[in-house]
């Protein structure tokens, strides 16, 4: 069952930035004293009677109860409303929002192997239903394909790669579109990574995160491949 959409308020504990132009908070849970979600969902938090901003929960869910403690993650590099609200938030604020929200979800039954496909800030749903996976022992092939512009973009690279090098049958493909020397992963654009690495789609269920030009290039392909429209799942963040 779905957990029920509710008013919320959270007192931020830490703030950190992961990337350039980018922040994650965390938000201890006063009221509900903790949140029942599902990885990959997001809060919507007010800025007025018809302003809000959304923003993906990047921590995963607590396996056996609802969660005392949530990470947002955001790129405050557009420098709106929501950007400059994050940009103040400090340990000891304490912030409103309304959720959780999102069908872009992982389902418990899902037989299917996953594609995940993430533009830049579109990692952090992905995130949060990596470490739920990753925490209940979930045990198949899947695999990540991860995009941006430099390599100091690709938020949670760090990360994503210690899981690829510890869980077995996990890949996962960085790619950056332009980097120096050092730079040891892929270089080019996202569909055409996608193009070029996923050449069979047997078996599998995509969740695509980024922009919504992005979105529909990525489904496209991958239905023109042979994938049931329905099994591309989507967030899309601009």
């Amino acid at each position: 069952m779905a957990a029920k959409v509710r008013e919320c308020r959270a007192r931020v504990s830490a703030v950190r930035s992961p990337a350039p132009d980018v922040l994650e908070a965390d938000l201890d849970m006063v009221d509900p004293p903790a949140l029942e979600f599902e990885a990959g969902q997001w809060v919507s938090v007010p800025f007025g009677p018809k302003t809000v901003r959304a923003y993906s929960i990047a921590s995963p869910p607590s396996l056996f109860a609802a969660s005392a403690r949530v990470t947002l993650c955001a790129d405050v590099a557009p420098d709106g409303l929501g950007s400059r609200w994050f940009r103040d938030l400090r340990p000891g604020v304490e912030v409103r929002f309304k959720g959780p929200l999102g069908g872009f979800v992982w389902a418990s039954a899902e037989p299917r192997r996953p594609l995940f496909v993430a533009e830049e800030i579109g990692i952090v749903p992905i995130c949060s239903i990596l470490g739920w996976l990753g925490a209940r022992g979930v045990d198949r092939p899947a695999r990540l394909i991860q995009w941006a512009r430099e390599p100091a973009g690709l938020v949670y690279a760090t990360e994503l790669a210690s899981l690829a090098r510890r869980v077995s049958g996990f890949a996962y493909d960085p790619v950056v579109r332009s980097a120096d020397a050092a730079w040891r992963g892929l270089r080019g654009e996202l569909v055409e990574t996608v193009e070029r690495l996923v050449t069979d789609v047997t078996g599998l269920v995509a969740y695509v995160a980024g922009g919504e030009a992005t979105i529909h290039r990525v489904r496209a392909l991958l239905v023109a491949r042979g994938m049931d429209r329905k099994a591309v799942k989507w967030e899309k963040f601009w």
